[in-house]
């Protein structure tokens, strides 16, 4: 029996039966809204502000106002980490661009029509000392069919949900989506590969989210003195690799030891992403809020 949630509505704290979004929201009719998924390890969260930051990204590019202040939204973060007592898990955020009178393709007036705030936890024991990452994972490709403006972290995840079913009925874990040849990103985390001690990902474009946890591994590897190229790779590359990866808030680093059926080197996490996840969580502890 899950433990009944503590969740955040539009500046209440409810019991999660309690929480209701009008059935006009722009986020449920138009997918017209933005996410962030913040991990917690040690009751503490980690990377708050590069989460804080990507956000206003997001509404920027929207034309969305920010409805919460940084430090408000830290605050309410920091509350529900308390109410509902998680050590280790996730806080999810989701803002949209509210409620109007009527369901209608043009925006609505942002001085009558406020965002939609709402802020639930995930409790997730065991997600720094997840057995999955010993072995490693298995992924299948996919065709990238997205709409072009993958930088900005929107609700819209129809695609990315399939592409999880796609690699379920394919008895693997997840897939990696590929455009023009090359890989994008996997479906909710971003993908790397390792050739020849090198750390070989995609460049940072509208074609990829900038991960948070992307920007703090890659700098980690500098600070240990590892060589990043940030390029685009194909899939028979990546089969070809020493080593593959992923990264993401709740997945941190998982090494990726088969693609499409290929084993990737000899089948086993290698040891650049086992040390990456190592660092990544050793520095990021240090300095979580």
């Amino acid at each position: 029996m899950m433990h009944m949630r503590t969740v955040y509505v539009n500046g209440d704290y409810l019991p999660e039966t309690e929480a209701k979004v009008s059935i006009f929201d722009r986020g449920f009719l138009m997918a017209d809204g933005v996410y962030e998924v913040t991990s917690v390890l040690d009751g503490k969260l980690i990377d708050f502000d590069g989460h804080a930051v990507r956000l206003q990204r997001s509404l920027d590019e929207l034309d969305m106002k920010n409805p919460i202040t940084k430090d408000d939204l830290l605050e309410v973060h920091r509350e529900l980490v308390r109410l509902n007592g998680v050590e280790e898990g996730m806080i999810y955020l989701q803002i949209t661009r509210g409620a109007p009178d009527d369901r209608d393709f043009a925006f609505p007036d942002p001085e009558t029509v406020p965002c939609t705030v709402v802020l639930f936890t995930q409790n997730k024991p065991g997600l720094a000392a997840n057995p999955v990452a010993q072995k490693g994972i298995k992924v299948i490709s996919i065709e990238d069919i997205r709409w072009g403006r993958r930088d900005i972290k929107t609700v819209q995840l129809l695609y990315p949900s399939m592409g999880k079913m796609m690699a379920k009925a394919a008895g693997v874990d997840d897939a990696w989506m590929v455009q023009d040849g090359f890989v994008t990103e996997g479906t909710s985390n971003n993908a790397y590969i390792v050739k020849g001690g090198k750390i070989i990902t995609r460049p940072k474009t509208n074609d990829i989210l900038h991960g948070i946890t992307r920007a703090a591994v890659l700098r980690f590897a500098q600070e240990a003195q590892m060589t990043v190229e940030e390029r685009n790779f194909t899939i028979e590359e990546a089969q070809d690799a020493d080593e593959a990866f992923i990264t993401s808030a709740s997945t941190f680093v998982m090494p990726v030891v088969e693609i499409d059926g290929a084993q990737i080197g000899d089948g086993k996490p290698g040891s650049v992403a086992p040390r990456l996840r190592e660092i990544y969580l050793e520095e990021s502890r240090k300095v979580a809020i």
